[in-house]
């Protein structure tokens, strides 16, 4: 009965810290923090005043559910840098990549870097953190969309405000 009691307890508590795991502690563990972080109200600022490309590095299936308007899709299986080599012309363009939280974004404008782009950033929460600040996001049809592909049911608990698809 004791072992029982103590088994439970110590279950109990390992998930409850495994809950409470912030935004910040799950982008150290997955990034190597190679690439400058920009929040959310900083991208929205450049992006009002039309000073910043914005690449959206999730999947097609994520992108047509929902993505920041005038966002650039370029994967992340199908990345491809001759595609943005040829899209972004001037590698002093300040660059934004963006994903669901800020994971597979770092990886993608790791590779912008070395391809020579100089003003590149990681969205920081990505486009979770995009809707959880109420900024708009679009679908394929160009629409206003509640609708945010996180990527996965794990990953949906960092979107606060809106329909997590997955």
């Amino acid at each position: 009965m004791k072992s029982t009691l103590l088994f439970t307890i110590i279950i109990f508590f390992g998930l409850s810290s495994y809950a409470q795991e912030t935004l910040n502690e799950v982008l150290k563990k997955h990034n190597k923090n190679a690439i400058s972080y920009i929040s959310v109200t900083e991208l929205r600022m450049h992006q009002s005043k039309n000073n910043v490309t914005i690449l959206d590095s999730r999947e097609l299936n994520e992108y047509q559910v929902s993505h920041i308007e005038s966002a650039i899709l370029v994967g992340y299986d199908t990345f491809s840098i001759e595609t943005v080599l040829d899209t972004i012309k001037n590698k002093e363009t300040p660059i934004v990549v963006y994903c669901t939280l800020g994971v597979r974004s770092e990886m993608i404008a790791a590779k912008l870097q070395k391809a020579g782009y100089i003003d590149v950033k990681n969205l920081y929460g990505g486009i979770s953190e995009w809707k959880n600040k109420e900024y708009k996001v679009i679908d394929s049809t160009q629409n206003t969309t509640n609708n945010i592909h996180t990527f996965s049911k794990e990953w949906s608990k960092w979107l606060l405000n809106g329909n997590p698809i997955y």
